[in-house]
């Protein structure tokens, strides 16, 4: 299969490692991985800000540049979520990207939905042993249904030990704009959320999208912990 890897703007600008990491787990089920090296925003700051034109120049753009492949792979559950759930809507109109945007919709998948369902990744690269909880991102769960895909990978890892913690799908209060436009609101919903990790005793915070990942460490070391690890899912499982 040849798999276009959608980096996304904050893996490429932050976290580089969660981009390499997914790589290599696409390669261990098999799959030709294409980075197109023009890619850039998914659009989605734009289209949740209310700016249509330039969220659907974005979408366009991408639309030329991942057509050729058999499926888009994204390690993050909103970007994957404004291909699949909003492009279609946004170019629903459009006589040339309509048909395209819908076809290429249906061919994008979050990275361990991927793994899981379509490749059917069965030997896990990745040695990572201690306590971990896993931490559903909104757009992930919500949009893509992204629940029972990274718990079943990380299950096959021998050294993991996956424990849950209080209310595990409840937003972080990243969501974007929302933590710029409702500061307070955020900070509160990202407190409860490291209360509710620090609760499950694990060693580290695993989760499948950057934006979850900044707010909820960010929050953490400024409330003193600098003992739990907070990693992407793709860099857990993929190994060093």
């Amino acid at each position: 299969m040849r798999v276009g890897l959608l980096v996304t703007c904050l893996v490429d600008l932050m976290r580089p490692s969660i981009g390499f990491a997914a790589i290599r787990l696409l390669e261990a089920a098999g799959c030709e991985v294409v980075v197109p090296p023009t890619q850039t925003c998914c659009g989605q700051p734009a289209y949740n800000s209310g700016d249509r034109p330039a969220a659907a120049a974005l979408a366009r753009k991408l639309i030329d540049e991942f057509e050729g492949c058999d499926h888009v792979v994204a390690p993050s559950g909103s970007c994957g979520g404004m291909l699949r759930s909003h492009y279609p809507e946004l170019l629903a109109d459009d006589p040339v990207y309509a048909a395209r945007c819908a076809a290429l919709a249906g061919r994008t998948r979050e990275l361990t939905d991927f793994l899981v369902n379509v490749a059917k990744l069965e030997r896990i690269p990745g040695n990572f042993a201690g306590r971990v909880t896993y931490h559903d991102s909104c757009a992930g769960l919500r949009e893509l249904g992204v629940h029972a895909q990274p718990r079943a990978l990380l299950a096959k890892m021998p050294g993991v030990s996956l424990v849950e913690m209080p209310d595990a799908a409840t937003c972080c209060g990243f969501g974007g704009t929302f933590s710029l436009k409702f500061g307070e609101i955020s900070a509160q919903m990202a407190a409860t959320k490291c209360a509710n990790v620090r609760a499950a005793g694990a060693d580290a915070l695993v989760l499948g999208d950057l934006g979850c990942m900044l707010n909820i460490e960010g929050r953490l070391r400024r409330e003193g912990d600098d003992r739990t690890a907070v990693l992407h899912v793709a860099e857990v499982l993929a190994g060093k």
